[in-house]
């Protein structure tokens, strides 16, 4: 086992702990869905979570597979998977929180969610820009980067913030479509969709490919 393949492993684990709760929780609720109303506020953001989670978990094995492994690296990684888990766990109601209808617990906690996925990213922007700083094609991998997460919060954002349904909405289901998107044009092409998320990459493996 490579020191990334141990790194990732043990990012891989919590990180996969958010996706249990998520499954968790929707299982609970559609269990109980005579007893809790369900409607369509708390599914929708658990379905943004759950594709962020996804994304984030691919950016990580695109971009961070050339860095060199450290403890601290093994730490940073850590700090954002718990992030996440915190944030999936607040999407779905506890059953001793006696919840009627997960509208009410969404109203509570929609707020916080977003805020602790939007502060996993810009973590794992950090992680990813330090990873590659003194390498070439840092200056397009930060533009690249800062232009993605500023998408992201303009997104996430206003429907973090907002009390209006159609504005949460219509910002998530766009960011739902947008990863949609992604999914689809990634499985059509794998590599041009790598080279996209890392492009000092693409970089290196020219200025190799040159001296050869």
């Amino acid at each position: 086992m490579g020191a990334f393949e141990f790194f990732f492993s043990f990012y891989g684990l919590v990180l996969g702990l958010s996706v249990a709760v998520l499954a968790t929780g929707a299982a609970r609720a559609f269990k109980h869905r005579k007893a809790v109303r369900v409607g369509w506020k708390t599914p929708l953001l658990a379905i943004f979570a759950a594709f962020d989670i996804a994304t984030f978990w691919d950016a990580a094995w695109t971009n961070l597979g050339q860095a060199p492994y450290s403890y601290g690296m093994l730490l940073a990684g850590l700090g954002v998977a718990i992030v996440y888990f915190i944030a999936a766990s607040l999407i779905f109601p506890e059953p001793e929180d006696d919840a009627t209808s997960l509208d009410q617990h969404f109203e509570t906690n929609k707020k916080p969610v977003l805020l602790l996925l939007s502060l996993a990213n810009i973590l794992m922007v950090a992680l990813c820009l330090a990873m590659v700083a003194n390498k070439p094609g840092f200056a397009l991998a930060a533009w690249i980067y800062a232009f993605n997460y500023m998408l992201y919060l303009v997104l996430v954002i206003p429907a973090a913030f907002s009390r209006r349904a159609w504005v949460f909405a219509t910002t998530i289901g766009l960011h739902i479509a947008l990863y949609i998107v992604i999914a689809v044009l990634s499985a059509m092409n794998p590599g041009a969709m790598v080279q996209l998320n890392a492009p000092e990459a693409k970089t290196v493996a020219t200025t190799s490919d040159a001296a050869d």
